[in-house]
């Protein structure tokens, strides 16, 4: 049976281009990045080429990333060590409701060891309001973490408008941008960004390989102790052979960033198709505009998400709401949007990529109007 993947934004394949920079290290530049003979040269070399090629990508500085195990790891540290570092100056963070797990749970866990979180809710579109992070500033405010573009729907956030407010309240910005790297451009001074967050299966790299900017002068406690890897800040070994994957990534990304015209064309046929042939019974999530090029949440109304993938086996998506026992729960996402149970219980990802086609897209359209 023939399978169609469009489950992007949950993870991408890795790029040919990707694949053949990791051989050579996985066959002979094998060497310890730390040791001074040749083989660690070697290694070493792929390393910082890698670090270059992820600054370009931003516009930052090399010295200014460091390569941890991936997005989760990169929030992680990115939050606990500004608390952990800066909590005799204050122990307030600003988030959102809608962010990933991997900033929700790092903000649940410093709450509980002196932090005091606020997260700040979201429109229709799961927009979040300026307006709002500004009002939810106190005096011990030490960092606002708001994500640059939702995993779920995809809605971009106003992340210029946030990290100009945070930077002339001389408050740290972070953003998760694991999911629109290689979507959208990005630029770190544009968007006064102070720390930002990569995640390599999020842009056609390996799973296991991520890297966080932190700007010059912004001080972080150690993730992991050790040797003084990574600038001190996260010791180990480093990975030489999924960090070059990342750089080459990178690299790619900001190649064919004109790319994401041409899937957002194709994600706007099938959305269009799919408003003819469903009409009243389909909804949007999301932002009509501010949105990732390549996401398409939709609500087949009156149907259950889980129901209508499990008929759709010859395609891979994701869905919106989980039915247990009969009971449908919208995801939290949804949730904090407002989106009415009747709607969200039917609400199904569609996330494309570098490689989908046309010809994919008619594929599911047909089996999607035969169910």
């Amino acid at each position: 049976m023939r399978q169609v993947y469009l489950d992007y934004n949950a993870s991408t394949p890795i790029a040919p281009e990707v694949r053949q920079v990791m051989l050579p290290l996985l066959e002979n530049d094998f060497g310890n990045p730390s040791a001074m003979h040749q083989f660690g040269k070697n290694a070493k070399r792929a390393v910082e080429q890698a670090r270059t090629q992820m600054a370009d990508l931003i516009g930052a500085n090399p010295e200014e990333l460091i390569f941890t195990s991936g997005g989760t790891e990169s929030n992680n540290h990115a939050l606990k060590g500004v608390y952990d570092h800066y909590k005799d100056r204050g122990n307030h963070i600003i988030t959102t409701s809608i962010e990933h797990p991997a900033v929700i749970e790092p903000c649940r866990y410093l709450s509980q060891n002196g932090a005091k979180i606020t997260q700040v809710g979201v429109d229709e579109y799961g927009r979040v309001d300026p307006d709002e992070i500004e009002h939810a500033i106190t005096e011990d405010t030490i960092l606002i973490s708001v994500m640059h573009s939702n995993n779920e729907v995809g809605t971009i956030q106003p992340i210029k408008k946030i990290g100009k407010l945070a930077k002339d309240r001389g408050i740290l910005f972070h953003t998760d941008a694991s999911q629109s790297l290689g979507k959208v451009e990005i630029d770190v001074d544009d968007l006064h960004v102070d720390l930002l967050t990569f995640a390599g299966h999020k842009l056609y790299a390996p799973k296991g390989i991520g890297a966080l900017y932190i700007r010059e002068g912004v001080k972080l406690s150690n993730f992991m102790h050790g040797a003084g890897h990574e600038r001190g800040l996260r010791a180990g070994t480093e990975n030489v052979i999924f960090a070059a994957a990342l750089g080459e990534a990178c690299s790619l990304a900001k190649e064919n960033l004109q790319q994401n015209k041409e899937i957002k064309q194709l994600r706007d046929y099938f959305w269009g198709e799919l408003k003819e042939h469903f009409q009243e019974k389909i909804s949007l999530n999301g932002h009509p505009d501010h949105r990732l090029p390549n996401t398409l949440n939709i609500n087949m109304i009156g149907r259950i998400g889980q129901e209508v993938l499990a008929q759709l086996s010859q395609v891979a998506a994701s869905t919106g709401s989980a039915c247990h026992a009969g009971e449908v729960t919208l995801s939290p996402v949804l949730s904090e949007m407002g989106v009415r149970e009747e709607e969200g219980m039917g609400a199904i990802r569609f996330s494309l990529g570098k490689y989908t086609t046309k010809e994919e897209i008619e594929y599911v359209l047909e089996h999607m109007k035969k169910i």
